[in-house]
């Protein structure tokens, strides 16, 4: 099990920082798992799975996700 900082989700997505954490709290993007009280970070599967996810969804012909 892999946890990934915000810099490496943001590298990966290419989505920013910032645009990451709307997203969560949006419910439109996995939500980070507490570390400790001042660090968070999240799942490497759940980001995987998200862009997996989105991907599938491009290719099916569904709409495409407006962020």
């Amino acid at each position: 099990m892999k946890i990934l900082k915000a810099k490496e989700v943001s590298q990966k997505t290419s989505f920013s920082v910032g645009h990451i954490h709307r997203l969560s709290r949006e419910d439109k993007f996995p939500k980070p798992i507490q570390l400790s009280e001042n660090r968070r970070g999240w799942l490497a599967s759940d980001v995987d799975e998200w862009i997996e996810k989105c991907i599938k969804e491009r290719l099916d012909g569904k709409v495409i996700r407006k962020y």
